[in-house]
């Protein structure tokens, strides 16, 4: 409904709530094109997430409808994670219910930072009370666990406001956060322009932000599971990394193994056991190709042999914090290339590294994106970036 001027993803700003009922309509068509073709295939579902903008925007009753419209198709398997993203300023207690009676367990709160300077230059205005009212109501209702998302890098952003926002955090006892980086990219997103560089905080200032974020958390009893996730002790994220089950999917880390997840919507993204694809961006471009009788994908990619090889071990660094490296991999150019991009980290103790073994330390993994690039054949950082990301 609003623009928040930091926010990189594919966007577009509409306050017409009329609109949300065609748009419904839409994402069931594709559905039933992606059914059409699955014939005879029983879909159980393990996971399903709302998200990749603001699906609050929807009223409840088109909310109810699109679930009907997905649910009744599934099999929900048991202990299924249905959850959605919300913006506290329009998420109202008949969504939450709507939400609720479908089997919906998780709620994802788009908080950013609770200071009012800079909720003014970034167009994200709420109080703690807004935040609070919804949390109250989905715990009422019985949606028992509360992710938050946070973003430290902020313009006017400070250890001390950023330290505040916290506070008010804990007070919410949230069950999983996320503690984003913020991109400065005003060359892609024309809305960060609202600020200039003078206005961010220094790299200094940033590493501070993220040790007031990681140090806070600590005290919450919040465990690092890596990639910007934080989750309770409780939580099955923290559960399953403890005892090495965890799983990573092209949203996230989950607890449970994925077949295949299939993106619904503009822009959205999925993926097969050996596949990626992306659908149309351009919402008009997606609704007509869905009215002709295709999937509305723009692009996609085929997994090589060899990316299914580094993609597992990517995998295992995520999920397990190690991963072994067979005798035949290590004449490949992307072994010799890891070995000599991991020397910097293995220094600054964040890896344990011998000729079969990557192994990630507890402190790695704070830096588990800068690792798995480091070992990535798609990624062309240099050995001084990966220094630069260590220290």
């Amino acid at each position: 409904q609003s623009l928040c001027s930091f926010c990189g993803c594919n966007v577009r700003i509409v306050r017409n709530h009329a609109l949300a009922d065609p748009y419904v309509d839409t994402l069931l068509r594709e559905f039933a094109l992606y059914r059409e073709r699955l014939p005879g295939v029983p879909l159980t579902l393990g996971e399903l997430h709302l998200g990749g903008g603001t699906p609050t925007f929807l009223p409840a009753g088109a909310l109810d409808r699109l679930l009907d419209g997905l649910l009744e198709h599934c099999t929900v398997a048991p202990g299924a994670d249905l959850a959605i993203e919300a913006d506290p300023r329009n998420t109202t207690r008949e969504q939450l219910a709507v939400l609720r009676r479908h089997g919906f367990n998780r709620l994802s709160l788009g908080v950013q930072d609770f200071d009012p300077r800079v909720q003014e230059i970034v167009g994200r205005v709420h109080d703690a009370q807004t935040v609070r009212r919804v949390v109250d109501s989905a715990r009422e209702l019985g949606i028992g666990s509360i992710s938050l998302d946070l973003i430290h890098g902020l313009p006017l952003q400070t250890p001390e406001s950023l330290a505040h926002t916290f506070e008010a955090v804990a007070t919410l006892r949230p069950d999983r956060i996320a503690f984003l980086p913020y991109a400065h990219v005003p060359w892609i997103k024309s809305s960060q322009r609202q600020y200039t560089e003078a206005d961010l905080p220094e790299p200094q200032v940033r590493s501070q932000l993220l040790a007031v974020g990681r140090n806070s958390m600590a005290d919450m009893g919040m465990v690092e599971i890596g990639m910007d996730q934080y989750a309770r002790g409780s939580d099955p994220l923290a559960i399953t990394l403890a005892d090495r089950s965890l799983h990573r999917n092209f949203m996230g880390f989950t607890a449970s193994h994925t077949e295949a997840l299939v993106g619904l919507g503009v822009s959205a993204l999925g993926h097969g056991r050996a596949s990626y694809a992306q659908n149309e961006k351009s919402l008009q471009q997606y609704e007509t190709r869905l009215a002709s009788g295709e999937l509305p994908l723009q692009r996609g990619h085929a997994m090589s042999p060899d990316d299914l090889r580094v993609r597992g071990h990517l995998w295992n660094l995520m999920c397990a914090s190690k991963t072994q490296v067979s005798a035949t991999e290590h004449e490949l150019a992307w072994w010799q290339l890891a070995q000599q991009r991991l020397l910097v980290a293995r220094r600054d103790g964040l890896v344990e590294l011998d000729a079969s073994e990557i192994s990630i330390t507890q402190t790695g993994r704070a830096f588990l994106r800068q690792i798995c690039a480091a070992i990535d054949p798609w990624q062309q950082r240099e050995p001084q970036q990966m220094m630069m990301a260590s220290a």
